[in-house]
């Protein structure tokens, strides 16, 4: 009796393994993926709102578009529930512009020349509410994510930048109105907040594509390089498309 029970059992287990198999490979086996890592790159639009971008705008051949730039990101987010990630991310967006002075020239009548380079990086730490389930269980063991999931979010951390300007300068203040070679630089880090929305797409159950918009505040002083300007606008808004795994 317990040999005919033992191949009947055998027999029953070679049927459903294949079946099961062929179910569990549409997704995850043992439940949802608490992990996702994701790197992204896209396009940076800082504000340039504040004063010292005005000055360098009107009396360089500078304009604010100059400084839109690539971006290049990573993040890492735990679920806390179905709905919602707890995500730390890093990013990176810099530029690098040669200029000129609009009305002055050297003694040789050449170009006054300079190069502007400003670039942030922030380190920050997001909630991210997924408006729609992002997948559904197959019995008790499969999870498969769904094509499609829509996200808001919002999140603090801190953005360290540097904003520096090289080259020839022409000193305003002197009656010669003489010409000098310089390095202005600021740089430090400073508190930032940001909201996000973005849409998840499967491509298959492990790996997907990450399309996000997301607007940053952030403002902080100048250093004595750049005395007797406003705090400096470090605000803007940045769109990437990146690739995330699910683990």
């Amino acid at each position: 009796m317990l040999k005919v029970s033992g191949v009947s059992f055998a027999a029953l287990l070679a049927l459903a393994v294949p079946a099961y198999a062929q179910e569990s490979g549409r997704g995850f086996l043992f439940g949802r993926p608490d992990w996702n890592v994701s790197v992204s790159g896209g396009f940076s639009h800082p504000n340039a709102g504040s004063d010292i971008f005005s000055e360098i705008t009107s009396g360089l051949t500078l304009k604010r578009s100059d400084f839109n730039g690539a971006a290049i990101g990573a993040d890492l987010a735990y679920s806390i529930r179905p709905d919602l990630d707890l995500a730390f991310g890093v990013s990176y967006a810099g530029t690098s512009t040669r200029s000129e002075y609009r009305r002055w020239q050297d003694n040789n009548n050449l170009p006054i020349e300079q190069t502007t380079n400003f670039a942030r990086l922030p380190l920050t730490a997001s909630l991210k509410w997924y408006l729609m389930p992002r997948g559904r269980s197959l019995g008790r063991f499969a999870w498969v994510p769904a094509t499609y999931a829509p996200f808001i979010g919002a999140g603090v951390g801190v953005m360290w930048y540097n904003f520096e300007q090289t080259g020839d300068f022409v000193d305003t203040n002197s009656t010669a109105k003489t010409v000098d070679t310089q390095d202005f630089v600021s740089s430090s880090w400073t508190p930032t907040a940001h909201i996000l929305a973005g849409i998840d797409y499967s491509l298959s159950p492990r790996w997907a594509l990450r399309v996000e918009g997301r607007y940053s505040w952030a403002r902080t002083d100048l250093s004595q390089d750049f005395s007797g300007f406003q705090p400096i606008d470090l605000s803007g808004f940045t769109t990437t498309v990146g690739l995330f795994v699910r683990f």
